[in-house]
């Protein structure tokens, strides 16, 4: 697990301090509330200390639980989820160390933190047990409802986020997976008014929550997206059965569920018809920064087991660690976590800038620079997101897989963690949005030069002289992307665009994430440089053969590929 103090380094950055000048209102809680900062410095402390907090549970409680809760996992008692009995142990020590509405204003008994300082936390907690991580971190859930539930609402429920009831959001059904648009669950209202609720929710992560989000067909006869509305369940209302909790491959500790609605109370969230164009796509952001962190976390755990390790075993009378072909696995492990570190953290610092202009605009009439601030950053973040979750899941497993590796035949026995992050972590380039889809979400921003924009703006940081000669031959890498992306658009073929999309995809996050890491490398040379070094060779390798795939590639030959 990472130390807290080294991961204190992404609260440096210049954006910070806009951050909480934001989100701490010019330090308007100081006089109410005993915690709250009295300026930026005081601010930083405060999350300094809630970092180390996290810290602790995380490496005391939550990693020595973990694998208990893996071999136990949740099981199903008279139609309710009962968890893994560790489970219980880390859930009370997370509302003991005040680890619930993270993210809400003080008003509510939340923290108030930024979302970067809530992925922070994230990661340190997936690192522990990333199934927990899970049950942990869709607290964040409760910011759709802040966001767009009713005053009441929020007076209602919020309060109990923030000390530490669970939550999810009820979107899979069996017949609608991915495609959100065609979900059934049925909304009708009683005379008086009350929405009941009925219909099967399938893959509903944490699924018997103590507060639900859900989406739902409110308009009768309507079969897509502009018939669903977004509605709060609230546990102790009754009429959720939980009719079966699924046998994972992983992430046991996190509790999926089928759940059967029976005539169940709801109330609406937000406005009618904008569950899934409004309120779920706000769900999801949030989500897939969430899974970001998730695999960040798992990422330093592999990359912690597989050093120890490398370290320890002996073969032909030397450590591993000293043979190449495993070093170069180790050194890669390492500069995909640090690169992924940096697409994390920044993508966090967008979305805090934005959401939080946001949140301030339903106060105030926000000014015209602060306007264009909001649409600049939320741009970034829309932009960033779908790079943020697809690169770093795509990791992860990448990481977990080199971990087995590195432990040899010792990784295949169940006895050592390895094959357990490998495990969790096959699901997160699943859930939240497939990496493909992250491919969809990312696409335009590839086509409409927005990515290219980006690159060539940051070519422009100042960067150290060691690192200059790879800066140079990032430039190359992005001569090679902007030729292919041209060639895609000229070719003007919607099946290529798509089946190349991904190729696309790739090449944009090797690049954006190079330069990235080559800014944390200029900026903490001693933590970064290696990292930097060996991350711009893999984006060179990724990069040239992409390009070499496009450049080749012509419609007609699409037919090789396409299997009936």
């Amino acid at each position: 697990m990472i130390d807290a103090k080294k991961l204190q380094y992404y609260l440096n950055s210049p954006l910070m301090q806009r951050i909480v000048e934001l989100k701490e209102r010019g330090f308007a809680d100081k006089d109410q509330y005993e915690d709250a900062p009295v300026n930026f410095d005081d601010a930083i402390e405060n999350y300094k200390r809630v970092i180390d907090i996290t810290a602790d549970v995380a490496q005391n409680i939550i990693e020595p639980n973990s694998e208990s809760v893996d071999l136990e996992g949740p099981h199903l008692e008279n139609n309710r989820m009962i968890y893994a009995s560790k489970t219980y142990e880390n859930l009370d020590a997370t509302r003991k160390a005040g680890l619930w509405g993270v993210s809400m204003p003080r008003r509510f008994g939340g923290l108030n933190l930024p979302i970067t300082v809530f992925s922070m936390l994230s990661e340190l907690v997936s690192a522990a047990d990333s199934g927990f991580q899970n049950v942990w971190s869709l607290q964040s859930c409760i910011d759709t409802l802040y966001e767009f539930g009713t005053p009441e609402q929020q007076a209602k429920y919020i309060p109990r986020i923030c000390a530490g009831e669970t939550m999810s959001m009820d979107l899979t059904e069996p017949d609608a997976g991915s495609d959100l648009q065609h979900v059934m669950l049925k909304a009708t209202q009683d005379a008086d008014g009350t929405w009941r609720l009925n219909g099967v929710k399938r893959f509903i992560t944490n699924g018997d929550s103590d507060i639900h989000l859900v989406l739902a067909r409110s308009e009768e006869g309507t079969h897509d997206g502009r018939g669903l509305s977004m509605f709060i369940y609230d546990k102790r209302d009754g009429g959720v059965d939980v009719r079966h909790i699924e046998n994972k491959l992983g992430i046991h500790g996190s509790p999926t569920c089928e759940l059967v609605y029976k005539n169940a109370k709801a109330e609406l969230c937000g406005d009618r018809r904008l569950g899934l164009i409004k309120y779920v796509m706000s769900l999801m952001n949030g989500a897939r920064l969430g899974i970001a962190a998730q695999s960040v976390g798992l990422e330093q755990e592999a990359y912690d087991q597989a050093v120890a390790y490398a370290r320890e075993r002996q073969q032909f009378g030397k450590k591993i660690i000293t043979f190449p072909a495993v070093y170069d696995m180790l050194s890669r492990m390492k500069a995909k976590l640090d690169a992924s570190r940096a697409v994390l953290y920044q993508t966090a610092r967008y979305v805090d800038i934005y959401k939080t202009l946001e949140d301030i605009s339903r106060e105030r009439k926000l000014t015209a620079d602060e306007r264009k601030e909001m649409k600049t950053y939320s741009r970034l973040a829309d932009a960033f997101t779908p790079l943020g979750k697809g690169m770093t899941s795509e990791f992860a497993n990448q990481n977990a897989y080199d971990c087995v590796s590195v432990h040899g035949g010792s990784g295949f026995i169940m006895e050592y963690k390895a094959q357990r992050l490998l495990r969790d972590a096959r699901i997160f380039s699943i859930y939240e949005g497939t990496t493909q889809l992250q491919v969809v979400a990312a696409i335009r921003y590839i086509t409409n030069g927005t990515y290219l924009n980006i690159m060539k703006e940051m070519l422009t940081d100042d960067t150290a002289e060691a690192l200059k000669p790879l800066k140079d031959r990032i430039a190359k890498c992005i001569d090679l992307y902007a030729e292919a992306v041209d060639k895609v658009k000229a070719d003007d073929n919607q099946d290529e665009h798509d089946f190349l999309g991904r190729r696309l995809y790739n090449m944009t996050g090797f690049i954006m994430l190079s330069l990235l890491l080559l800014r944390d490398a200029t900026a903490c040379p001693e933590e970064f440089e290696k990292s930097a070094n060996v991350f711009v060779r893999m984006a060179e390798e990724e990069c040239v053969g992409a390009h070499a795939y496009v450049m080749n590639f012509k419609a007609d030959e699409l037919a090789n590929f396409v299997t009936e």
